[in-house]
């Protein structure tokens, strides 16, 4: 039931992110700040969690998830070092994902031998 439920709730977040890019026509760099940043206030008003024990990892993987994280890491670093934890805190709890899709980036690169589009 987990598979088919991060499935459907993950399946839902690509479907609005579609509808933003095709009702909205604007840049690709538009949507992915949107939805940081809707992950972030989800997050901060406690809607996201509850979207997480619906749809496990289909609500954690996109960037709604992402933009949660970052928020939820900045609270929780600002409430025990104050401002220096508030700027740090975001980056310390999503730094294992971005170091792997980081990692991953750089195998795939290698494997498959990029070539530029002259």
């Amino acid at each position: 039931m987990n598979y088919i439920m991060s499935f459907v709730v993950g399946g839902i977040i690509c479907v609005i992110g579609q509808i933003i890019i095709d009702t909205f026509k604007k840049n690709n760099a538009y949507l992915l700040v949107l939805m940081v940043v809707t992950g972030a206030v989800l997050g901060y008003f406690g809607i996201y969690d509850k979207l997480v024990e619906i749809g496990y990892s289909g609500a954690t993987v996109p960037l709604l998830g992402f933009g949660n994280t970052l928020a939820k890491g900045a609270m929780e670093e600002a409430a025990s070092k104050g401002f220096m934890g508030a700027l740090s805190g975001g980056v310390i709890k999503t730094a294992p994902g971005v170091a792997a899709a980081l990692m991953f980036g750089y195998i795939v690169a290698v494997v498959f031998n990029p070539k530029s589009n002259k």
